[in-house]
């Protein structure tokens, strides 16, 4: 999976959805995808972001993208209805989600973690991506060959002190994904889920969470693109329900 070689024209034709698509991983995909036929749906926050993204991937001649703003903080659940109604109306079905948008919160001892913030967390990390994808399943079940992708971490698999938040939404995730393949696998067979853990990687997220590392050390984001094909892909059709890694261990 991390050597795949995808074929130029893997996603053709596909519409696929990636939140957090601002930047790092999210925008790395999103321009992998395209790069490789899908008309992505680009879900962020920032507009700029996806404004200069969406410019980027019409430049280079791919699908034209669609834009969604959406604060997944602030999101109600008829947000969510509402963007799966305008998703139908414009494309029919949706082929692929991934699940990359997280915030970090504080690193502190559990005693000391702001409520707050751990509230904060938990929705945008766990709650948002269970309405997100509540609100898509039916569009997933439209398509031949659906994949879902959550972002998963290593502490979402192993918790290690002062994760808080973060760490536990990561291992609700590591749930919901295990839960979803289970019910998605029915006799059509068309609907996968996996987790994705991309491991240490050169992103904005890791340089906050450990400000003393040289980021040169971990991999761009473009590295771990190989993984995110294979599994938005027909070649993983197969493979569903796995905790699987971007990276080697």
């Amino acid at each position: 999976m991390q050597d795949y070689q995808a074929p130029a024209d893997l996603l053709k034709d596909r519409i696929i959805m990636v939140t957090g698509a601002g930047s790092g991983i999210g925008r790395a995909a999103a321009r992998s995808f395209a790069a490789h036929g899908a008309t992505v749906i680009l879900l962020g926050r920032t507009v700029s972001k996806l404004e200069s993204l969406y410019d980027e991937i019409e430049a280079a001649g791919h699908p034209k993208p669609a834009i969604v703003p959406m604060n997944l903080e602030g999101a109600a659940v008829k947000e969510y209805e509402e963007l799966a109604m305008t998703i139908e109306d414009n494309f029919g079905q949706l082929d692929g989600l991934l699940h990359n948008a997280a915030i970090l919160g504080s690193r502190s001892p559990v005693e000391l973690y702001d409520p707050e913030t751990w509230n904060k967390v938990m929705h945008v990390n766990a709650t948002a991506p269970f309405l997100l994808t509540r609100a898509m399943i039916p569009l997933l079940r439209k398509s031949a060959d659906a994949s879902v992708i959550f972002t998963s971490s290593g502490v979402g698999r192993k918790a290690k002190p002062y994760w808080g938040a973060y760490a536990v939404s990561k291992f609700a995730l590591e749930g919901l994904s295990q839960l979803l393949a289970e019910e998605l696998d029915d006799e059509r067979h068309n609907v996968r889920v996996n987790s994705l853990n991309p491991g240490a990687t050169r992103t904005n997220m890791r340089a906050h969470a450990y400000p003393a590392e040289n980021p040169q050390q971990n991999p761009a984001p473009e590295d771990l693109m190989p993984s995110y094909l294979y599994l938005m892909g027909k070649d993983s059709a197969d493979v569903t329900g796995q905790q699987l890694d971007a990276q080697p261990k």
